[in-house]
């Protein structure tokens, strides 16, 4: 294993974060915020507590888990898209390091820094609401596991894309309205049976439940099968990058 490429790539990364690292701290202790303010205030006045937990605390584990996954695709995508459209690209493949490791680097990298800001939401709701996490070890591999498993993903998109629009495409019309349909500020228990059904076809659901669970004790689908979902989702997004790899695909053009 070659720790000194993969250092390289992941240095190199994480200093274009602490470049822009106050946008990267503001932006979401004000969204966050703005947030509190319309749900908390606007519908929180209307739903006092759902499933004995105030609405306040409810949407924490929700807006932790949207910022977590666009962060990390964000920034996993832009990192090795970038390379690609100027050209360096070709350097990093000519480069002693195999797929793997330059995964590690980059999947890596865009991990920690959605990882950063998963807890400076954290910390931020702190103030706004009484905050209590009954499975810490849980909510820590879940939050972990969705900023690896969100970062292969970005990863993935990062080679697909052909021009920056296509970069923004998937996040902006896919992965967002999954993630505000996959119970981030409900519950889907509070939805008509025949919409029940159709939520559980949303992969997030399992996310956001499961990472909802570590908090409070309350999941709307099983606590395993949502472990079990973000872990066959972490597989399948290995398995696509090792294909793309060795195939050459989008990398050859």
């Amino acid at each position: 294993m070659n720790w000194r490429g993969i250092w390289a790539i992941y240095k190199f990364e994480m200093m274009r974060f602490f470049r822009t690292l106050l946008q990267s701290f503001v932006s979401p202790v004000i969204s966050t915020s703005l947030y509190f303010v319309v749900f908390g205030t606007a519908i929180g006045g209307r739903i006092d507590q759902v499933e004995g937990v105030s609405y306040g605390a409810f949407i924490v584990p929700g807006l932790i888990m949207l910022s977590v996954i666009t962060q990390a695709i964000s920034n996993a995508s832009f990192g090795i898209y970038f390379p690609k459209f100027i050209g360096t690209i070709y350097e990093l493949l000519s480069a002693p390091l195999n797929f793997l490791e330059i995964v590690i680097g980059y999947v890596g990298a865009a991990a920690t820094k959605a990882l950063f800001i998963g807890t400076v939401i954290l910390l931020t709701a702190s103030f706004f609401v009484e905050i209590q996490i009954l499975h810490p070890l849980a909510m820590v591999a879940f939050l972990l596991l969705t900023c690896l498993s969100f970062a292969l993903l970005g990863f993935i998109l990062g080679l697909w894309a052909g021009n920056f629009e296509q970069l923004q495409l998937v996040p902006l019309l896919v992965v967002t309205p999954l993630v505000f349909l996959g119970g981030s500020f409900y519950s889907i228990s509070m939805l008509p049976s025949a919409w029940q059904t159709v939520a559980l076809f949303n992969p997030v659901v399992y996310l956001i439940s499961g990472f909802r669970w570590a908090f409070f004790g309350i999941a709307d689908v099983p606590v395993g099968l949502s472990l079990l979902a973000i872990a066959g989702f972490t597989l399948l997004c290995l398995g696509v990058i090792w294909w793309i790899f060795r195939t050459g695909w989008r990398l050859r053009s």
